[in-house]
């Protein structure tokens, strides 16, 4: 039962519609009671099993009162106008309430509409709003293809499995309630009889569906799988074929996807068992009634007779359907709660990096970032150790070593993509923590090794994060960036989309467009990391050359593999397995004998 209650939670939102419908769903309930009770009284007037009632008795609220009444109406239209006039009036009324009740029906689900779409629209906008906020080391341990399966299929599925079965839970209720009542009132023995044997149905259906909700999260979880495969391989496209690996990754997929279609093959034959098994089980409650009151009538010592077990048997009827919408309901909502497990991992997610109460408003940099004994540690093995450096404002700071040293790591810790583990980083005296996250990352500008663009004109990828940029500024960054030249002599000039991942452009101009937007924002304290490690020698000079009217009168902190783009720099540190092992200038540097820069610098042929 508390499955049912998860879906509610999603619905709360729209109480209106939820309301709307419970009041739609009424009426047409009502009116299916008025199209069968017609039935019963009209045929034991009809056929003589009832003598024509000629004097009006009182109408109160009861069955016997109701009955009596519109006997004596029936009655009236027989004896005026003929049976077979009689006979086309009660047709007439039947087709009216039936009317009715198939109208107050379709308004009914259409309120289940703009539950079922809205409902699946706010999921994905809370999917989406919390993948922004999570921290960049919730990606380094997920996979992309998985996280995009629960944003897609997940939500798909809790739409076609939960959000498809809203009329079962509010809906069929309230068909259950009314009928039962009416049972119960034509014979509550019979009624008590049947309620005891109707939880067999649930209880077999349950069964069935009971490990439908593991097979549902394996599928899942092996479709995220699959979708990170093919986002791998459109990805990766160049490598794949470059080391002809095609009919490798064809098996893996190959295999992945088998997978994926054994448990949906499983899954599906237990849902298609559920509407046939219903379908029995709902006969076979028929027959049990039948047969209980069939004695009944027959022993002529229950107190209902045949026409009275005839409308028992047309209202019992129609308790079953909504019995079994209930019982299907629950079967799918087994299949659709692990989706909704799924989506629930991400979005109770929590996120490390948190701001301080009350944090602390900045918006320039005035004096100096200081980093005091600051380590840090991923999960078990410390990757930055006791790290003290001062970055004084409008000096440059390079930071050099072999790969994994730490280097990118310490500057993933100024605009707080990483929180440190010990220690303190300070911007002009104040503790990174206490400052307000978002207007802390608003005084820096980043350029990354790997160009981050989107698939989008050259104009919206400068202006990226600016809600209004104007046209002339977004071209100055861009002829600062050395990038103008070539943005000009494209098709579309700035409206040119750049493709997937700006795969129209060269590594060159992608990067030039990177630090153009860098340029756009004008932050005081700049992070290149690594900017011109990937490139060619005339890319390099040319992104040299922007990067250096870049840090222009800024503070910057410079990732760097090639020694030779920071000879220039105020000072460089040396990392070495996350500590700072020399400091300096290049110069200072260089004449260290068996130093760990003399040995780069050497190695690198820079004489």
């Amino acid at each position: 039962m508390k499955d049912w209650f998860l879906v509610f939670k999603y619905i709360k939102g729209y109480k209106r519609y939820v309301v709307l419908h419970i009041i739609m769903s009424l009426l047409a309930v009502v009116g299916s009671v008025f199209t069968f009770a017609m039935a019963v009284p009209f045929l034991q007037v009809l056929f003589g099993m009832e003598e024509i009632a000629t004097v009006r008795e009182p109408l109160t609220f009861s069955l016997p009162s109701i009955m009596s009444n519109f006997n004596y109406e029936i009655g009236k239209i027989i004896i005026r106008h003929g049976e077979i006039t009689a006979l086309f009036a009660i047709i007439g009324i039947v087709l009216i309430f039936s009317l009715i009740r198939n109208l107050f029906q379709f308004l009914a689900l259409s309120c289940l509409a703009p539950i079922r779409t809205g409902v699946s629209k706010d999921i994905r906008n809370q999917l989406y709003k919390k993948v922004l906020t999570l921290p960049l080391s919730y990606f380094s341990k997920e996979r992309k293809g998985d996280l995009i399966a629960r944003m897609t299929t997940d939500v798909n599925e809790i739409e076609w499995t939960i959000l498809n079965s809203l009329e079962a839970f509010l809906h069929a209720p309230i068909e259950l309630i009314i009928f039962f009542i009416i049972l119960m009132i034509i014979s509550a023995k019979l009624t008590l009889f049947a309620l005891a044997i109707l939880p067999i149905s649930f209880f077999i259906l349950g069964l069935v569906g009971s490990k439908l909700k593991k097979s549902s999260k394996e599928a899942q979880a092996r479709m995220g799988g699959i979708l990170n495969v093919i986002e791998e391989t459109l990805s990766g496209m160049r490598i794949i074929k470059a080391f002809t690996a095609e009919k490798i990754m064809l098996k893996g997929f190959k295999d992945k996807n088998t997978a994926y279609a054994k448990i949906q093959t499983s899954i599906f034959r237990r849902h298609f068992l559920a509407s046939p098994l219903s379908e029995f089980l709902s006969m076979l409650i028929i027959c049990v009634v039948l047969w209980f009151g069939g004695s009944l009538v027959l022993s002529k010592e229950s107190g209902i007779e045949p026409a009275m077990f005839i409308g028992y048997l047309v209202f019992f009827s129609q308790i079953l359907p909504p019995a079994k919408k209930i019982a299907t309901a629950n079967y799918n909502l087994k299949k659709g709660m692990a989706s909704v497990n799924r989506i629930d991992e991400i979005l109770k997610e929590t996120n490390p990096i948190v701001e301080a109460k009350n944090a602390k408003q900045i918006s320039s940099f005035e004096k100096s970032i200081v980093y005091k004994n600051v380590w840090f540690k991923y999960q078990e093995s410390w990757v930055l150790k006791n790290i003290n450096l001062t970055i004084d404002k409008r000096k440059t700071i390079a930071l050099v070593g072999q790969s994994g040293s730490g280097k990118s790591t310490m500057v993933d810790m100024l605009p707080r993509f990483y929180d440190i583990t010990k220690g303190e980083i300070a911007i002009d005296g104040i503790n990174l923590k206490e400052l307000s996250i978002l207007e802390l990352r608003n005084i820096f500008g980043i350029v990354n090794q790997e160009p981050i663009l989107f698939n989008d004109t050259i104009f919206n990828n400068i202006a990226f994060g600016l809600k209004e940029a104007k046209e002339e500024d977004v071209i100055e960054a861009a002829k600062i960036a050395n990038a103008h030249e070539f943005i000009v002599q494209m098709p579309e000039g700035y409206q040119t989309n750049i493709g997937d991942r700006g795969g129209k452009l060269s590594g060159g101009q992608r990067q030039r467009i990177s630090i153009a937007r860098a340029l756009l924002h004008n932050p005081p304290i700049l992070i290149l990391d690594e900017a011109t490690s990937s490139l060619d020698s005339e890319s390099e000079r040319l992104v040299q050359a922007a990067l250096e009217n870049l840090i222009k009168d800024r503070t910057s902190v410079v990732v760097a593999h090639r020694l030779s783009t920071i000879q220039k720099a105020d000072l460089i540190c040396v990392m070495h397995e996350g500590e700072i092992v020399e400091q300096g200038t290049h110069k200072e540097l260089a004449a260290i004998e068996n130093g760990l820069y003399r040995k780069l610098y050497d190695m690198q042929s820079f004489q």
